[in-house]
């Protein structure tokens, strides 16, 4: 299989999490859309901030989804739609319900 043919999402949060995603991009992965938690108040001033995924993400002009929850059929129905072959997770924040789970023909990779 030709790396161009695997439609792939990333999933992460913090600081940590931006070299795999940095990695992927640079090793020419096709990647679908990039998943990461919602924009959280930091700081002094209590400013709503992206994280350090979101931010990779956007630089990269990838599509971003900050889903409240992971169990409510919001992030099932984004990734039916984005039709990912396999999801890469690294630093998530949440646990993925079994029907995330089983929706990429190659699975998950955490």
């Amino acid at each position: 299989m030709n790396k161009q043919d695997l439609r792939i999402v990333y999933m992460g949060t913090p600081d940590f999490a931006t070299c795999s995603l940095q990695r992927l991009i640079d090793e020419g992965y096709p990647i679908a859309g990039v998943f990461c938690q919602p924009d959280r108040p930091k700081n002094r001033g209590h400013k709503l901030m992206p994280c350090a995924v979101k931010e990779t993400a956007q630089a990269a002009g990838l599509p971003v989804y900050q889903p409240e929850k992971m169990r409510d059929g919001t992030a099932l129905e984004i990734l039916k739609e984005l039709a990912p072959e396999l999801i890469v997770v690294v630093a998530y924040g949440k646990i993925l319900p079994d029907d995330i789970l089983a929706l990429p023909k190659y699975g998950c990779i955490n």
